[in-house]
């Protein structure tokens, strides 16, 4: 492996400067040169034996910790943000295991922007056993924005798919990144205005997906803490040229948010700030027309509980749950760091978060609003009978 020579050539240099086990000197704030790590204050020094990469090293702790795993929410929830279409094919399956986790509300963001595709899903729904567990969010195609004709057929395709059962609209990352104007430019917002208009004039919510983790965008580098997770995912990487960067992106999303405060969004995946809270925070205070969901990030709010439980705490009545990805099995996760004060448990994917997991032990009030009172408020076509109070 490329990564494993290169340490074996720093460490072989070491030694043959004189180095070895002793290793090298350094200044103070100077950083140890490749292959060493710092053995004493300003002293580095390589390894005796070749060091494992960073796929293979998997450290067992010595730490013994009480454990209270959470198969099942300790409330009904609603996920308000995942990806799952249902179907006849899955849907039995779908709802024992929603059951098993007490997942009450399954809300699919991937409904389409053809108001046909999405009345399909919306029927088969309320023909089903199962017509209060799922939803249908509506999608809009952003390509070729602002050429003759986009924004009226948008804003009639977008009315029909509520009127076919759509309960908001969700956006996808595209926009921002990949999408692009008739004339070939990146979208901005004023030329979206009638799409937002409509959703405030409809009352249904707007769940946007602008950029990606903050890290995407820097250099691929051994200091970049998702280097392993872009390694293994090319499309992952946005630090090329010619991309937009990450202040770029979430600074047009938040102009955004500002010139329409009659639409209400939701901002996916916590607009990427869950690694920054004082700055969602101050995005929260500023922007009463916005809420913040959760979907993978749990790997932020669980490396920082004291904070993160303070965040909730303070800002309880503004974020909602949503994982994104449907896997039944790390749902768990996501109860165990809310409603426990477990420490130092693992993630469910090394390549997401290398580091250990501690719970936040939310309050019940606090639970009840992130699982589901504040979805019920944000999200008015969500079944709203039937609640704990």
């Amino acid at each position: 492996m490329v990564v494993a020579a290169g340490v074996l050539g720093a460490g072989a240099l070491l030694a043959a400067q004189g180095g070895g086990r002793g290793g090298v000197q350094v200044k103070p704030g100077e950083p140890c040169p490749p292959g060493t790590t710092e053995v004493r204050p300003g002293r580095c020094s390589a390894p005796e034996f070749p060091p494992p990469s960073i796929v293979d090293y998997r450290p067992r702790t010595t730490l013994v910790v009480a454990e209270h795993p959470v198969p099942k929410a300790k409330f009904p929830v609603i996920d308000s943000h995942n990806h799952t279409t249902v179907n006849a094919s899955n849907i039995d399956q779908l709802v024992r295991q929603m059951d098993e986790l007490n997942l009450r509300v399954l809300v699919n963001l991937s409904g389409g922007s053809n108001p046909d595709a999405v009345k399909q899903k919306v029927d088969f729904i309320r023909a089903s056993q199962y017509p209060d567990r799922f939803r249908v969010f509506a999608n809009v195609a952003w390509n070729g924005a602002g050429g003759p004709g986009w924004a009226e057929k948008a804003v009639a395709d977008l009315e029909q798919s509520v009127r076919n059962g759509a309960i908001g609209l969700k956006i996808a990352k595209d926009l921002g990144m990949f999408a692009k104007k008739a004339d070939g430019s990146r979208v901005d917002d004023p030329v979206l205005k009638p799409v937002w208009d409509l959703c405030a004039r409809l009352n249904v919510p707007v769940i946007i997906h602008t950029a990606e983790p903050q890290e995407f965008f820097s250099p691929h580098d051994y200091r970049n803490e998702r280097w392993l997770e872009l390694a293994l995912f090319r499309d992952r990487r946005h630090f090329g040229p010619g991309e937009p960067t990450f202040e770029e992106l979430v600074g047009e999303r938040d102009r955004m948010y500002a010139a329409n405060p009659k639409t209400r969004y939701i901002g996916a995946h916590f607009d990427w700030y869950g690694n920054n809270l004082a700055r969602a925070g101050k995005q929260l205070d500023r922007l009463p027309n916005l809420v913040l969901e959760v979907g993978a990030v749990l790997y932020d709010f669980g490396r920082q509980p004291r904070a993160a439980r303070e965040f909730f705490v303070k800002y309880q009545d503004r974020i909602l749950f949503g994982k994104d990805s449907y896997q039944a099995t790390e749902f768990p996760y996501y109860w165990r760091v809310f409603e426990t004060a477990d420490e130092y448990f693992d993630y469910y994917r090394d390549y997401h978060a290398f580091w250990k997991l501690y719970g936040m032990d939310l309050p019940d009030v606090v639970l009840k609003k992130l699982y589901y009172q504040n979805a019920l408020r944000v999200t008015p076509g969500l079944p709203q009978s039937g609640w704990p109070r």
